[in-house]
């Protein structure tokens, strides 16, 4: 059983991203910061709702100029108006990335979006002299030869729409999308074409426009650099999935009665997200979160980790980057 199939007391920790050619922005647009979370899981996780809690209390605290969710948040059903309550006590703008779960049990990506009360499956914003791309990797792709499972794919609509974007800004980029650009493990079906798209529009404007990328999906913490380009991984703020193989009550039994999908994960103990800060100078500073596994780790279960190619770690990362 595959996640892809089936349906934090902690320290602070931080890094920094250097870009080459990174344009220089005006005085007063110089810099901007935003509070980020993903795979929280809430239709999964019995302590969705504190989870998110948390985060918000701390966005609060530190305010950010947004924050935004990069999928896999909740499905749209009455249920779950509590935890969209908690998302909307952020006293600043808020925006949603669409994940391949928050359709689970037949919804829409419509219905998401109104559920949510986000501005679009897909959509662009601007501030403090940046451009942010949201995209939305859960079309489908009509191809007798797509891979099975969820849908994990941009379709030729959504890339004509991204280029004419790209072409009318002149600011320093940032793409939001659920699946990975850079992993051909699970991410998008047709990654290889949206970072050429990317870099096609870092030539055409001669400078680096397009900055940065982060993902979420994978549950995992790595980054890459793919011709200049910047590619960020957000681990889940709640578990990697590990299946039947290794299935584990992690709580109780009363927990595992409820969210019976809990015991086929290796939980966090408590929920990860990261600060992003990026400085027209061209620094990027991301400030994750650190925990421990609820239970037995993925190693001492035997997990072969080899098919997971990144580690399975409850944190994110340290990382200095030039």
């Amino acid at each position: 059983m595959n996640r892809k199939e089936f349906l934090t007391k902690t320290g602070l920790s931080g890094g920094a991203l250097l870009f080459a050619g990174f344009p220089e922005l005006n005085p007063v647009d110089k810099k901007i910061k935003f509070g980020i979370i993903t795979d929280l899981h809430h239709d999964i996780m019995h302590d969705g709702i504190e989870r998110l809690s948390a985060f918000v209390n701390a966005m609060n605290v530190e305010a950010p100029d947004f924050i935004i969710q990069v999928g896999d948040f909740c499905i749209p059903k009455k249920a779950n108006v509590p935890l969209m309550d908690v998302w909307n006590q952020f006293k600043g703008a808020k925006y949603h990335v669409i994940g391949n779960h928050d359709t689970d049990g037949g919804y829409t990506r419509d219905q998401v979006v109104e559920f949510w009360n986000a501005k679009a499956k897909y959509y662009s914003f601007d501030a403090n002299g940046f451009h942010f791309v949201v995209l939305d990797g859960n079309e489908n792709n009509e191809s007798e030869y797509r891979p099975k499972g969820y849908a994990r794919y941009i379709s030729p609509t959504q890339v004509e729409w991204l280029k004419k974007d790209l072409e009318e800004t002149s600011l320093p980029t940032i793409i939001f999308c659920h699946q990975g650009l850079d992993n051909d493990s699970g991410g998008l079906e047709n990654g290889t074409l949206l970072r050429y798209t990317l870099e096609q529009a870092n030539n055409k404007a001669g400078k680096q426009k397009v900055i940065l990328v982060i993902s979420g999906h994978h549950h995992q913490d790595y980054y890459n650099q793919i011709n200049k380009i910047h590619y960020v991984q957000i681990n889940s703020a709640s578990y990697q999935w590990l299946g039947d193989d290794y299935k584990e009550i992690r709580y109780s039994e009363e927990v595992d009665k409820a969210r019976p999908n809990i015991k086929y994960t290796v939980p966090y103990k408590d929920p990860l997200w990261a600060m992003v800060e990026i400085e027209g100078k061209g620094k990027i500073t991301i400030k994750g979160r650190k925990t421990v596994f609820v239970g037995s780790s993925p190693e001492k279960l035997g997990v072969k980790m080899n098919e997971y190619i990144y580690p399975i770690v409850p944190y994110i990362s340290d990382r200095k980057l030039g």
